[in-house]
This record gives C-alpha cells, sequence and structure tokens, in this order.
C-alpha cells in the first residue's frame, strides 16, 4: 500500500474514532439530563406533581336539588319536574368553540337564541362546569351525539330534570314559571346555592317562594378519564330537595271560570271566606308558561310582549279598573255607621243631582230616574243619585278612611309579587299629587266608584269577602301552608258595625239577584238554588258628553264599559266570594252565576243527600 494511502486511511479513522467518543459524551450527558429531570420531578417536584395529577383525574361536580312541587288543594300537580336529555359542554375540554358549535349544529339545530344564551352562560360558568346548550333532545338527536362523541371534545348529553306546568296557561299568572337566570339576577345570588341551576323563579308562586322551591345542592367527587368521561364516583353529598307547595286553588273551579270568560278579556278572583284562601284566580288572555322555562324564542317573546291584549298582564292583581257601581254596598256601610243616612231616610230621584249653584247635571244611569228611593233600593235598583245627595255630607277623607279598612288603596298582601294597590283618593293625596285642592264634584264621581278611584280584581274581592264575614278579616292566599322565613305583608284588622247596618246593606245585595226590579235579577237570579248577595257594576273607559246615550255600537272596542260584578253565597253560610270583570263587554255577573253554580250546587246536593239518609 502507497504511503500516501496509508496516511490516509489512519486520518480516517481517527475522525471516525473522535466522531463516536463526541457521540458517546452527547448520549451520556443527554441520559444525565434525563436523569436529572426524572428525579427532580420524581423526587423534589413529587407532593406538588402528585398532587395536580390527582386534580386532573378526580373533579368535585355539583348535585343540583330537585325543584319543589306544586299542588293544588286536590293533589292535582300544577308545577312538577320531568326527566329531559340536555347537552352541555365543558369550556377546558374545548379548543375551538366555535368549530365544535359548527359540528354540532351540522347534527343537531341550534338556533341563534340557544347559543346567544350559550356563550354568555360560559363566561360565568365555575371550572369545569358543563354549560347547557341545548334541552330537551329526542332519540334521533341523542344517537347522532353518541355516534360522533369522539370528534365532539367537552361534549356530554346528561339526562336532567326540567320544570313542566301540566296545566299550561290556566295557571301562567298565579303559578307564574321559571326562566334562565340573567346577569342582573346573577350579582344578587349566593353563586354556591346555585351552582349547577341554570333557572330562577320569575313570576307568580314561583318567584315568590323561590327559596323554598330551590332547595340546596349538593356535591359529589368523580374520577374522570383521559376524555373527561366520568368513570367512577368516589364520594357523594346528596342535595336536599326544595319545599312542595299545595296551594287553595282548586284547578276544577280554575277552569270553570276560565270555560266563564269564554275567551274575553278580563279577570276572576275567586275567595274562600273562612280562610281567605284563593281558590280561582283568572286573568285572560294567558300565555304557556312552558315557553319560559329552557329559555324563549326572543321573536316569541316580543309577540307576546307587544300583544294589545297584553297575555303577560296579570290583571287579578295588577290590572286597575274603576270599581265602579260594585263600591256602593261598602260605601252604604260607611254612610249608615258614620250616621249620615239611616236606611229608612228617602230622596225623590228625577234622574239626575245638581250641586247648589253650578249648573252641571250628575246623571243617575236610568234618565227618568228611580222616583222615592231608600238605601236599600239605592243598592238593588244601582242608583247614582242616591248617592250623589249624600256625597257632600259625607265627604271625600271620610269614605277614604271607611273604604281603607276595606282594603282599597292598599295591597292585599297575597303571596306573590305582582300586585298593585289601587288608588284611593283624598284631599290630601290630590294636594299632593296635583298640588289642587278637593272639589265638591269629584266627590259625587268617587262615591259611585268613578273618577280617580281605581281597584284590583283582588281588592274587590277581598272587600266583598270582608262583607260576607261580616267584618271578620281573612288575607288573600294562594299558599295553604305556613311556611318559615317568608316575608308577607301582614294587615287588615277586624271591622266591627252594627248588626242591623250588616243586615241592611247584605239584605240590598241580595236583592240585586232576587228583587224582580235588581239590576241581575233578569240575567242570573232566576231559578236560582241558593242565596246570593251581590252587586253589578259598570266601568266607564271614555266619557260620554251631557245629554248623550252611551251607544257600544259607536264606540272602539277597547273604548267601551267594564262590566263588573261582586258575590258571594250562600247568604247564611257563605263558601264562596268573587270579583269578576269582563273588559269592554258585558256579562259579569253571568260569569260569576256558572262559576258559583260550578261550586255550589254539588254541595247541596251533597248535603240534600245527607239529609235524606
Amino acid at each position: 500500500m502507497p504511503v500516501n494511502t496509508l496516511k490516509d486511511h489512519k486520518s480516517e479513522q481517527r475522525i471516525v474514532s473522535i466522531r463516536v467518543w463526541l457521540a458517546l459524551v452527547f448520549i451520556l450527558l443527554l441520559a444525565m439530563v434525563l436523569v436529572s429531570r426524572l428525579f427532580y420531578l420524581q423526587v423534589i417536584k413529587y407532593d406538588e406533581l402528585s398532587t395536580r395529577s390527582e386534580e386532573n383525574r378526580i373533579l368535585v361536580q355539583t348535585v343540583p336539588p330537585v325543584r319543589g312541587l306544586i299542588y293544588d288543594r286536590n293533589g292535582n300537580l300544577l308545577a312538577t319536574n320531568r326527566s329531559s336529555k340536555t347537552l352541555s359542554i365543558v369550556r377546558e375540554r374545548v379548543d375551538d368553540m366555535d368549530q365544535l358549535l359548527s359540528d354540532i349544529g351540522n347534527l343537531v339545530p341550534l338556533s341563534d337564541n340557544e347559543q346567544t344564551r350559550f356563550k354568555k352562560q360560559v363566561r360565568r360558568r365555575r371550572p369545569f362546569e358543563a354549560v347547557p346548550l341545548k334541552f330537551k333532545l329526542n332519540d334521533e338527536q341523542v344517537a347522532l351525539i353518541s355516534v360522533n362523541q369522539f370528534r365532539l371534545p367537552g361534549v356530554e348529553v346528561n339526562a336532567e330534570l326540567v320544570r313542566e306546568y301540566t296545566e299550561g296557561s290556566s295557571f301562567a299568572h298565579s303559578v307564574g314559571y321559571v326562566g334562565r337566570i340573567n346577569d342582573r339576577e346573577l350579582k344578587k345570588l349566593d353563586p354556591a346555592l346555585y351552582s349547577g341551576t341554570y333557572t330562577i323563579g320569575k313570576i307568580g308562586l314561583e318567584r315568590f317562594y323561590e327559596k323554598l322551591l330551590l332547595g340546596k345542592p349538593g356535591y359529589q367527587e368523580v374520577e374522570v378519564n383521559v376524555r373527561g368521561r366520568v368513570s367512577r364516583v368516589l364520594k357523594r353529598v346528596d342535595p336536599v330537595p326544595g319545599q312542595d307547595l299545595h296551594l287553595y286553588i282548586d284547578t276544577g273551579l280554575q277552569d270553570a271560570a276560565i270555560k266563564a270568560m269564554d275567551g274575553r278579556r278580563g279577570s276572576v278572583a275567586v275567595l274562600d271566606p273562612k280562610t281567605g284562601g284563593v281558590m280561582a284566580m283568572v286573568s285572560n288572555p294567558a300565555f304557556d308558561p312552558n315557553l319560559f322555562v329552557t329559555g324563549i324564542a326572543y321573536s316569541t317573546f316580543d309577540d307576546l310582549n307587544t300583544d294589545i291584549e297584553r297575555p303577560l298582564y296579570n290583571r287579578a292583581t295588577l290590572g286597575e279598573y274603576p270599581p265602579a257601581s260594585t263600591v256602593k254596598p261598602v260605601v252604604a256601610l260607611g254612610l249608615l255607621s258614620s250616621g249620615t243616612v239611616k236606611a229608612e231616610d228617602k230622596i225623590f230621584d228625577k234622574g239626575w243631582f245638581q250641586l247648589p249653584g253650578s249648573e252641571h247635571k250628575f246623571r243617575n244611569w236610568k234618565r227618568g230616574g228611580d222616583g222615592w228611593i231608600n238605601l236599600d233600593k239605592a243598592i238593588y235598583r244601582s242608583n247614582d243619585t242616591y248617592f250623589y245627595n249624600f256625597a257632600g255630607k259625607y265627604g271625600i277623607d271620610r269614605m277614604h278612611d271607611f273604604l281603607s279598612e276595606f282594603g282599597y288603596g292598599r295591597k292585599t298582601g297575597i303571596d306573590i309579587y305582582e300586585e298593585r294597590s289601587g288608588l284611593l283618593p283624598s284631599t290630601e293625596w290630590k294636594r299632593g299629587a296635583y298640588g289642587q285642592p278637593w272639589y265638591p264634584g269629584e266627590t259625587i264621581i268617587a262615591i259611585i266608584g268613578q273618577g280617580y278611584m281605581l281597584a284590583t280584581p283582588m281588592q274587590m274581592a277581598e272587600a266583598v269577602t270582608l262583607v260576607a264575614n261580616r267584618g271578620k278579616h281573612v288575607q288573600p292566599r294562594l299558599v295553604r301552608e305556613d311556611l318559615p322565613d317568608v316575608q308577607r305583608p301582614q294587615w287588615g284588622e277586624d271591622i266591627e258595625l252594627k248588626e242591623v247596618d250588616w243586615d241592611a246593606v247584605i239584605k240590598s245585595m241580595e236583592n240585586v239577584v232576587s228583587h224582580k226590579r235588581g239590576t241581575a235579577h233578569w240575567r242570573i237570579g232566576r231559578n236560582l238554588p241558593y242565596r246570593m248577595a251581590g252587586k253589578t257594576g259598570t266601568a266607564q273607559v271614555v266619557s260620554i258628553a251631557q245629554g248623550e246615550d252611551y251607544d257600544a255600537e259607536k264606540l272602539k272596542e277597547f273604548q267601551r264599559d267594564h262590566s263588573l260584578f261582586v258575590a258571594f253565597a250562600p247568604i247564611e253560610d257563605p263558601q264562596i266570594a268573587l270579583s269578576v270583570i269582563v273588559e269592554n263587554d258585558k256579562g259579569a255577573a253571568n260569569v260569576a252565576r256558572e262559576i258559583m253554580d260550578y261550586y255550589l250546587i254539588p254541595k247541596l246536593k251533597e248535603n240534600a243527600e245527607k239529609e235524606g239518609k
């Protein structure tokens, strides 16, 4: 081998040897780094990393409580909880939320409302808390999600309890409904108490008794796999279910009242005179509360909210109407008890009344008048002129003070928040509201329940219940139990009047129905199998000029008079008291008769059978 060739070969061998040694050194150094890193992680950082690992493997999940049920007086369910399949997402397990929502939308329909609500909820949820995206999945949708689960990270389909109102619109305004928690409500809520709960009572009993119906959440520690799926439950503390409510409401009576209203706008409030229990409360038209439970579409809510007939408005406790002639029995009691009149005092009615020095005529509803008239006839004929004559002597402030004892001008304190106080005018009120004095002509209008005076149907029902009970006060209430930690306004005292005064007014109210010239006799008084005391009323919506006759045909529908009726029965042992308002139409007395027949006739038959035995 040539010398040069040999030298080159040896040189190459040295280079290879150096490279081998360098590689060995690099491998050794790398191994040392790995060993040291392993030592650091396994020994030095063991406690910290093992804790983190356990936290990643074990999660604490909130177990929401079961919301309390709501029953009527006969044990019929009005608000219950139904199992529903819900699609939820855990944000921490999602890399691209927009893409995930798009993928889900290709499998099951997602509305803009659902996505908007979900994105709002995600921003305020707890870490690793599943946020619902879509409720009430059907079997086909559940199957589609299941077979595509591998490409839907963070997605869960679980069975949850969703509120359901079995009677639909019938109790929308009394029972109310639950809806999604909004940002304003969230700021006021205890986050621990509402963890895992996404709805809250919005109106009615659902709102008033929210704390009791909600219950208290529990929790469970669960072990999850790498996909975040629960593999087993390690520990569980059960939630405390919400308290059930039992109402005075009678579903059959409620249905009878709705049927009697026959789709007309208005309200019915029915009370048990012995307890104050609300046996029926109708506001017509109504709405389906189930629409709100999992989130109502904006377009649907807008339609309800802008509907000219106002289905969302609870007329029974929020509607403020002139009580009109339904207030006359209470005014008559005030006239008698104050000594302003005696039951036998008479005036001559020419069909109108004038204040001294005034040319204005305050007209009776019957143009020709009723001739000689006393208190009894003034009530059963609903004569305005009789009350006009004593208005000035009685005075607005004395009338204000007396009517307030019967509940006018204040809330009844019924156990829902949606209630107004109406308006009971006085000289002080007008001075404060308008900076003006009270005029004598305004007393004349007020004494027949017109002018400034306003009352809710529930107030009118409370007032006639006080007459039925001869002054014994019972406060309207929906829930039968005396529940702890419930702040409900309590007011109203018994009214002590002479028995002879109660007798006179109640007898006159009976004549409204039973006397052949009574204002309700020909409509509901004939063949009446029980003794009813009642009072008709007609509330003006628009003013009619002097000298003109009221003609409903010439007026637009919403300008026509309201029809009112208050009553109780049987007179000798009152078991039902009510108020009825039919807006812009006639027939309130007929509605009352149908309701009372439904409730009382079966009881009369039952009593007759017992006596026969």
